[in-house]
């Protein structure tokens, strides 16, 4: 197990896989792509389907996958409401996903 950032950030430097499983190590993040594979959603929306998350862990999240470029806000029409949908990143994460639901349903 990787102890300090530093330790963290030597391995994400000359691994590719490192620093995919640090950007998307918690369930939370995946969770919150799967929903948006599916289609946009309010932030209400996806409180709604992660059972239990905190508003503010989730509001964490979004900033960090935002960040990231791997979704972005939106403001359909003239609505008052944002909508996170996924940028062309964010869907390079698709095969990913289906993948770990495939391995998830056959072996767990």
């Amino acid at each position: 197990m990787l102890r300090t950032k530093e330790q963290r950030d030597i391995l994400c430097r000359s691994c590719p896989i490192a620093r995919v499983a640090n950007l998307l190590g918690d369930s939370c993040s995946l969770l919150i792509l799967r929903d948006l594979l599916e289609s946009p959603r309010r932030f209400s929306e996806l409180e709604e389907s992660l059972v239990g998350i905190s508003t503010r862990t989730l509001t964490n999240k979004l900033k960090v996958l935002e960040r990231e470029h791997l979704l972005h806000k939106t403001t359909p029409g003239k609505s008052a409401h944002v909508e996170y949908t996924l940028t062309t990143k964010g869907h390079g994460l698709r095969g990913i996903i289906k993948e770990m639901r495939a391995y998830g349903k056959k072996y767990l």
